[in-house]
């Protein structure tokens, strides 16, 4: 199974899941690194590790049409299979969301529904958690569609909310769970126990 990136800062979910290819835990290749960040992390990342990264964005890609196909051609090119998000802050194309429907995936750091949608992203989902008096926080892996978090879900994991959490603290217990729920539902996805709809195409 070959998976492609889209990332816009850090990557660590990325890192998490390249490390789970190299050790053996996930039975899948990392093959091309998207980021329309050009001074990403996640780009050094894919340096780092050899894997062949791009800058597509609206700086490189002002027409957001030629934008799309941009990212879809590089996808294709090299033969990706699954597409994970991992930090992506800006929504998919059309042509992009129609070629890979049913095999794109994203991790949000909380439990979907609750706290998702526009907006809702990094620290303030954290913030968003605690201002509600919510008891327990989470990861979900879910699939990617037209609407921001809206996707079905593929994985949650609970983390508890501590009492005097801070939305770093907080961020930083749910990170742990991300780095091991996200890798693990790609398995999942690679050895058939999870079955996309997309697949097979």
């Amino acid at each position: 199974m070959n998976i492609g990136f889209l990332a816009s800062h850090g990557g660590s979910n990325m890192q998490a899941i390249i490390d789970a290819c190299r050790a053996g835990r996930l039975h899948a290749a990392p093959v091309v690194v998207i980021s329309n960040n050009g001074d990403s992390r996640a780009l050094e990342r894919a340096r780092t590790e050899g894997i062949p990264s791009y800058h597509l964005s609206g700086t490189t890609h002002p027409d957001p049409d030629g934008l799309d196909r941009a990212i879809l051609d590089a996808l294709v090119r090299h033969n990706v299979d699954v597409v994970a998000l991992a930090g992506y802050m800006k929504k998919l194309g059309p042509k992009t969301l129609a070629h890979f429907k049913g095999r794109i995936l994203n991790i949000h750091p909380a439990l979907l529904p609750k706290h998702g949608g526009k907006g809702m992203w990094g620290m303030h989902v954290h913030e968003a958690v605690i201002a509600a008096g919510e008891k327990e926080s989470g990861a979900t892996v879910h699939l990617v569609d037209e609407e921001y978090d809206r996707g079905p879900i593929l994985a949650q994991v609970r983390v508890p909310v501590m009492p005097g959490d801070t939305p770093e603290t907080l961020a930083a217990r749910v990170l742990i769970q991300e780095h091991i729920i996200y890798p693990a539902t790609l398995e999942k996805i690679a050895t058939g126990e999870i079955v996309l709809a997309g697949e097979g195409r």
